[in-house]
């Protein structure tokens, strides 16, 4: 391991002068002229040999100035010129060590100087000798030898444009080569560009870079979209486990319903276990599928299944209450039997308290989730234990909307039969229900959470008693 130089004490005439060894007394004339005295040799001389020493060293970066650089890599040459070539730190430590080395093997050298300047970054982790870039950065640059050459580009201009395409082998380059200012503009593209395609490789060259802002930004895009958007699509398969987690787990999350969110779950870990398919099955075939194992097991108690206990850990299952979807969650035989006897303990203790929900102590952990798109329905009918509810969005002109939730008497006829069939009706006059509405809108590029925080109101039903409050009423900016 390298020291800096020390300053050691050499005797200069009368005095101990600090001084660096092996370096000259340039601008320290009281030494030299102390040292000429002690030593006997003529001052004047000395002067000579530093003049010459200085004109010699501006007449060799001079011309470093006039010459041009080849950078070979990658199977191809590029000439780059030395003015431009000292913007990139990772070329600037190559080519002086270039220019200064003096052994017989300058690539062992080269190779060893290399792996030193990159082990100082913490994000180069990885690399051996012979292999100046990372595994996977290889693959993006290797690949995508235009995104080097974009890299490049940089080196001459400030507007480089850099292709969705290429953008994440343009962030491999950007990093090897250490310029921060394109590294940063590829990060700021792939936050606007993060999509269904895009998530996996995104979230994990988010990681691996350790850049915070793009983690973040791939959660919140993942919370909107993972049952109405992703959960439809073949890419839910590439949803990593670690940020599947997280989004299970965020109050953010959007779903239609608990049921909804277990059932994208399901699809995800079928496509695991299925990695051929290229297309997303029915509901049934995925029930099937894991009915067709054999029945002295859950699955999640299998071998195979265990890995998956943590995603499942994360769903609120007290909140799936239609006897419909419990007879399917009995059905394939998924759950350990301790979980199943737990939610349909809650949910009788709950029927019996007249829709009272002790097991349920924290609202923002436990409480059972509905949700809408605007952009496609105005209002959803709910019942959870008889009663009856309507979550609705009103439009106000062209630039915003006011939401608010109100009680469905049992015998309405606009309650749809698939919320009514089969359905228990509680005939209590007042419920008191502890709640809270929340919206997000996508406001100038950016998501924006607007909430009620938690309520708790006593719901009737005559007219005023039926709809929640004003102070519960939310209004948001239109989507943009």
């Amino acid at each position: 391991k390298q020291h800096p130089p020390r300053l050691d004490r050499r005797i200069s005439g009368l005095n101990n002068r600090w001084r660096f060894p092996r370096e000259p007394y340039l601008g320290d004339l009281l030494g030299l002229s102390q040292l000429s005295r002690a030593t006997g040799v003529d001052i004047d001389n000395q002067l000579k040999i530093i003049d010459r020493k200085n004109l010699e060293l501006k007449i060799f970066l001079n011309e470093l100035k006039r010459k041009n650089v080849t950078l070979d890599c990658m199977g191809f040459k590029w000439e780059l010129h030395q003015p431009q070539l000292f913007h990139s730190g990772t070329l600037t430590k190559l080519y002086m060590f270039a220019l200064s080395q003096k052994n017989t093997d300058p690539l062992k050298e080269l190779e060893k100087f290399l792996r030193g300047i990159l082990a100082s970054d913490p994000r180069s982790r990885g690399l051996s000798p012979g292999n100046l870039v990372p595994p996977d950065e290889a693959v993006f640059c290797l690949l995508l030898p235009t995104a080097f050459a974009t890299a490049l580009k940089s080196l001459y201009t400030n507007e480089t444009e850099v292709h969705m395409e290429d953008v994440l082998g343009v962030l491999a380059s950007a990093n090897i080569l250490q310029f921060p200012t394109l590294f940063k503009k590829c990060v700021s593209l792939m936050k606007d560009g993060i999509s269904p395609c895009t998530i996996q490789t995104y979230y994990l060259a988010a990681c691996k870079y350790k850049e915070e802002l793009l983690i973040t930004a791939c959660e919140k895009w993942l919370e909107m979209n993972l049952v109405p958007l992703i959960g439809k699509q073949i890419y839910l398969r590439t949803v990593p486990q670690e940020l599947l987690q997280k989004v299970l787990k965020s109050h953010r999350l959007f779903t239609f319903s608990e049921f909804d969110l277990l059932k994208t779950t399901l699809y995800w870990v079928y496509l695991q276990l299925n990695l051929r398919l290229q297309s997303i099955p029915i509901y049934e075939a995925v029930l099937a599928f894991f009915n067709s194992f054999p029945k002295k097991c859950p699955f999640l108690e299998r071998e195979l299944g265990q890995k998956f206990l943590p995603v499942f850990h994360c769903l609120r299952l007290h909140g799936i209450t239609k006897s419909k979807d419990l007879e399917d969650i009995k059905y394939i035989n998924f759950f350990p039997e301790a979980w199943m006897v737990r939610i349909l303990a809650n949910h009788y203790h709950a029927l019996e308290s007249g829709g009272d929900m002790f097991h349920a102590k924290d609202l923002s952990t436990q409480a059972i989730r509905f949700g809408l798109l605007i952009n496609q329905i105005y209002s959803e009918m709910i019942g959870v234990y008889g009663f009856f509810f309507e979550i609705k969005g009103i439009k106000h002109g062209g630039s915003s909307y006011s939401f608010y939730m109100q009680r469905i008497k049992y015998s309405d006829t606009n309650i749809p039969t698939i919320i009514h069939e089969r359905s228990t009706v509680s005939l209590r006059q007042e419920r008191i229900v502890k709640y809270e509405i929340r919206a997000q809108s996508l406001v100038d590029g950016n998501w924006q959470e607007f909430s009620t925080n938690t309520l708790t109101q006593k719901f009737g039903l005559i007219k005023s008693t039926s709809k929640s409050h004003i102070d519960a009423l939310i209004i948001i900016p239109f989507y943009r």
